[in-house]
């Protein structure tokens, strides 16, 4: 077989449940894993915020249907939303929420037309799944309805957060 048959090894994003290296020190070493990421929407308008895993591959039951541009202009008159990475960690006091990160979406129903930017939703969640909180863009009240769900949905793993995720939410 010559070089031009021979088909090119891809090395693409996979998704790997558990530990990417199980034990040994080779292939794999430094691959993330998504399985402690979980994607918040929130809702600006409601005021209210879902943990809505079709997100995680844009299939969320607010994003269906819509046609996303990264003109602003295409969802004029649209609502607006947060999707919020979170990424739970563990420490020897146990699980805290070790990543959060903020991207905006506006999506309007009538016209099908949504915006959001593509490259920013997936740098977003690789910021999360390193352990930053990226959320000081947001609006006062959609922190607070974040550090509400957040606390709310575990106390002891927000109490467990560092001090700059509740400081950055006004919590």
């Amino acid at each position: 077989m010559t070089n031009e048959e021979k088909p090119k090894q891809k090395l693409g994003f996979t998704i790997i449940k558990n530990d990417p290296t199980d034990g040994h020190k080779g292939f794999g070493i430094g691959s993330l894993t998504l399985e402690n990421v979980s994607p918040v929407i929130i809702d600006i308008e409601e005021k209210k915020a879902t943990v809505e895993v079709g997100a995680m591959h844009a299939r969320s039951d607010i994003e269906r249907g819509i046609k996303f541009t990264t003109n602003r202009e295409d969802s004029a008159g649209g609502k607006r939303y947060w999707l919020v990475w979170v990424t739970i960690d563990h420490k020897e006091e146990g699980a805290y929420f070790a990543g959060v990160t903020a991207c905006e979406m506006i999506v309007n129903r009538e016209k099908r037309r949504g915006y959001k930017i593509l490259a920013d939703h997936v740098n977003k969640m690789d910021k999360s799944m390193k352990r930053h909180i990226i959320v000081d863009h947001m609006d006062d009240e959609s922190k607070q309805v974040l550090g509400e769900f957040l606390h709310s949905f575990n106390e002891e793993i927000w109490t467990r957060s560092t001090e700059q995720l509740h400081k950055e939410l006004n919590f």
